[in-house]
């Protein structure tokens, strides 16, 4: 959070608002919300009524497509 200047009330924002867009076979999904006007991808796990955050990062465009929900595959 700290590389891309975000505090903890951007991903809060990002999380009430965010939508999976992968889910990892031990139960770790990658979300899509937004704070502002800005992406984020967050990577959460759910443990019974915790979401505990594992990492945020800002997508790259050169890798996501447009809305930020598809990889781009080379």
């Amino acid at each position: 959070m700290l590389d891309f200047h975000l505090d903890v009330s951007d991903v809060q924002t990002a999380l009430a608002s965010a939508e999976v867009i992968e889910q990892y076979e031990e139960g770790a999904q990658l979300v899509l919300g937004r704070s502002g006007t800005q992406a984020l991808h967050v990577v959460v796990v759910h443990l019974n009524e915790i979401t505990l955050v594992i990492t945020v990062y800002l997508p790259d465009p050169a890798r996501w497509d447009a809305g930020f929900r598809h990889r781009i595959r080379s």
